[in-house]
């Protein structure tokens, strides 16, 4: 478990670090009303699946590792 909370964190930074780069938190911050929030939602879920993806592959190639 802490191999994957590890991973999920670092998986998540990165997702934001690349959305960063891409502009996409200037969007969240110009867009008003329920767009607002649709970009927000948007953004969350970009990072927890980048999150989630780092965090399966750490969990599968530390179950490799141990094979």
């Amino acid at each position: 478990m802490k191999v994957f909370l590890w991973w999920f964190l670092i998986g998540a930074t990165m997702a934001l670090a690349v959305i960063m780069l891409q502009g996409g938190i200037r969007e969240v911050m110009q867009a008003q009303g329920s767009v607002w929030e649709l970009k927000l939602v948007e953004l969350l879920t970009t990072i927890i699946g980048g999150g989630l993806l780092g965090g399966c592959i750490a969990l599968i190639l530390d179950r490799i590792k141990k094979s």
